[in-house]
């Protein structure tokens, strides 16, 4: 019987950084886990906790998959052995998993956003979401569904407990 895995949680929270404008800005049609090529003080520096996907995104080029823009701060103990807090990271997936993913990206209307950044097993994982871009309306349709299902869990749970409004 397999085990199963758990997302290490750091400082109490389960994810290190999530990008949680990119599901109101984006679609998610699918999402993949992959593995981060990472120098040492990066590691220790996101074992503090410490990390923004604000303006990451993640590009294909000659057949590997590079995260770029991904904030990392410096190790507060690094020497001068420290990383480049915006250096463009490698992330590393299977062949087929690129070779999908290069055919979906190639039309120019899907592009990668990394989603959350987590440790596993003690190593980290990112998230990486396959998106395609929300026009404003659908943004609105969005918003405008949130409010009425959150309007109807109401009116049932008042329902529930008999109490009339």
């Amino acid at each position: 019987m397999a085990k199963k895995k758990k997302k290490k949680v750091v400082g109490g929270a389960g994810v290190i950084a999530s990008n949680r404008k990119a599901r109101h800005d984006y679609t998610i049609l699918e999402t993949y886990e992959c593995g981060i090529a990472l120098v040492g003080t990066e590691v220790k520096s996101l074992r503090e906790g410490k990390a923004s996907l604000v303006e990451a995104f993640a590009t294909v080029d000659d057949g590997e998959v590079w995260l770029r823009h991904l904030h990392i701060p410096e190790y507060s103990r690094g020497s001068w052995t420290n990383h480049s807090p915006r250096r463009v990271r490698k992330l590393l997936l299977h062949r087929r998993e690129i070779d999908s993913i290069m055919g979906k990206v190639r039309d120019g209307r899907k592009t990668l956003v990394p989603l959350s950044l987590y440790f596993k097993d003690g190593r980290l994982k990112v998230e990486l979401g396959l998106a395609e871009g929300k026009q404003a309306y659908d943004k609105r349709q969005a918003i405008k569904r949130r409010t009425e299902e959150r309007e109807i869990v109401r009116d049932l749970g008042r329902k529930i407990k008999g109490v009339h409004a």
